[in-house]
């Protein structure tokens, strides 16, 4: 018989009469790394919300048992005080607070009146240690990167004596080498007897780490899937989306015409370090009916490059030419930007390109909001019908257009930033990390509305940080390191080594 540290016993969910957990049974073994996958909207992270207390006990039925006993939680402190710690995808640490200060906020070292500071940065150091990360806990937080943060919040973790720890989507944000660490912290802490639930979109990497795999659908346990008895990512697949998707990239005919967008010399500097270079006489085109992938590692420039093209959002002494459909166009703003038929969908879609609290008919025009006014005053029927026509267009589950965006699936809420930049009416449009933590019934979605774009004689400029997912979507490679463009790729002669291997060759030079 398992020795299972957790057992969730018939777990109902209701919110406002919809049901988001259905008699879910769940359980984690002692010393385990699990994994929960599910396509968004699924309940993976309400199940976890559960069980950490972010849902109180008498909000939901059915039963937690933790170590034997019957848990009631009626708060995080207090499945925290029981060894749950959860890891949100959005980081809780304070910016403008020392690494050990984060690290014991909330638990501080001391008495009640006064905090013990030596005990405080002392501990923390040890805490740091055993994560692998190596910086002062006098550093501020903002002055490491997202990996380094992860790592962080991991050392909070221990130091509230963690039993069972929750991470939800922790490699998102990571590039390769920083999720490869911090997968491998996990098995480490599994060695020390510290149990893990793993909820991730990146199927590979659940693939590789964990012990046992438990698939949701619609509320529901579909399966749970064995490292024992082996399974593969078809298996995940098809037990998510409930069909096999034998091939994650729906095909395309490309008919690719004259050059669309043209770059030449394109420097940027740094908005507040005047001396650092972020693009460094970047030159690249763009062509009509064609997917131009901009592949490399975080920090790489990817995202300032398009920024600073996109009515020079980012960036200071921004200098080199710009040419629209063979037309030298210079932009200053976005609203030239949109003018000239541009559209760049932001890789933060939460915090720069959603409004959440407002509903999907007022995101759905909010780039051209002209469109739906007449001398300045909105036409809200004409709103509706609008963001009902995308919805349609986009497949957008929701209940109707009046539904509040912060209360969608990420798959959704990105659609719905779909649909807000191709209302503006864009023919080049500029997609950053168009598929970061969503599902991979979302992905494919996505890839057919981009590929239905470019199949009208538009362009599209794909970056992402998921190699496959830039070589089964793009005509085109350019890989980018250290603000420059090291090489320029047809896609039938590229694969993730020749790409990683042009990074480490521009390195040496």
């Amino acid at each position: 018989m398992a020795d299972n540290i957790l057992e969730m016993r018939n777990i109902t969910k209701t919110f406002s009469g919809v049901t988001a957990l259905k008699n879910v049974n769940f359980a984690v073994e002692r010393g385990e790394i699990h994994g929960i996958v599910g396509e968004n909207g699924a309940g993976k992270s309400t199940l976890m919300n559960i069980l950490s207390g972010v849902y109180p006990a008498g909000d939901y039925s059915g039963d937690i048992i933790l170590d034997g006993e019957k848990c009631e939680f009626h708060s995080i402190k207090q499945s925290e005080h029981k060894g749950i710690v959860i890891i949100h995808q959005e980081l809780a640490l304070v910016p403008y607070l020392s690494i050990g200060e984060n690290l014991f906020l909330g638990n501080e070292r001391g008495s009640y009146l006064k905090i013990d500071w030596d005990a405080t940065y002392m501990k923390a150091a040890g805490y740091l240690q055993k994560v692998g990360l190596n910086e002062s806990p006098h550093t501020l937080i903002k002055d490491i990167g997202v990996g380094k943060q992860q790592l962080v919040e991991i050392a909070k973790a221990l130091a509230k004596d963690v039993r069972l720890l929750i991470l939800d989507e922790p490699t998102a944000s990571l590039n390769e080498t920083d999720s490869e660490h911090l997968l491998e912290l996990l098995k480490e802490l599994r060695g020390a007897g510290v149990s893990s639930i793993l909820i991730s979109h990146k199927l590979g990497e659940v693939a590789a780490v964990v012990d046992n795999i438990t698939v949701l659908r619609d509320g529901e346990v579909i399966t749970t899937l064995s490292k024992k008895r082996g399974f593969n990512e078809e298996d995940i697949v098809s037990a998510m989306v409930g069909r096999s998707l034998l091939n994650r990239f729906p095909k395309r005919d490309p008919q690719i015409g004259e050059i669309a967008l043209e770059v030449k010399d394109w420097t940027v500097y740094h908005p507040l370090y005047e001396a650092r270079i972020v693009c460094d006489k970047v030159n690249f085109n763009v062509r009509k009916g064609e997917v131009v992938g901009i592949s490399g590692l975080m920090g790489a420039g990817r995202t300032e490059l398009a920024l600073s093209i996109f009515g020079k959002s980012y960036g200071a002494d921004i200098s080199g030419r710009l040419f629209i459909n063979g037309r030298e166009t210079e932009i200053k703003t976005v609203r030239e930007a949109i003018k000239n038929k541009l559209a760049y969908v932001t890789e933060d879609r939460k915090g720069d390109g959603l409004l959440l609290s407002n509903p999907i008919s007022k995101n759905t025009t909010l780039a051209r909001m002209d469109k739906v006014s007449t001398n300045q005053i909105i036409d809200k029927d004409l709103e509706v019908e609008t963001a009902k026509d995308y919805r349609g267009k986009l497949n957008i589950k929701s209940s109707d257009v009046l539904q509040t965006v912060g209360n969608l699936s990420g798959g959704n809420q990105q659609k719905v930033l779909l649909s807000k930049w191709m209302f503006a009416g864009p023919e080049i449009l500029i997609l950053d990390e168009p598929t970061r933590g969503i599902d991979v019934g979302a992905k494919y979605e996505i890839y057919k509305i981009i590929n239905d774009f470019v199949s009208e004689g538009k362009s599209v400029i794909l970056i992402s940080s998921e190699m496959p997912e830039i070589l089964g979507m793009s005509d085109r490679i350019y890989v980018v390191n250290a603000g420059r463009i090291i090489a320029e790729l047809k896609t039938k002669d590229a694969s993730q080594e020749i790409i990683m291997q042009a990074i480490l060759d521009s390195e040496k030079t």
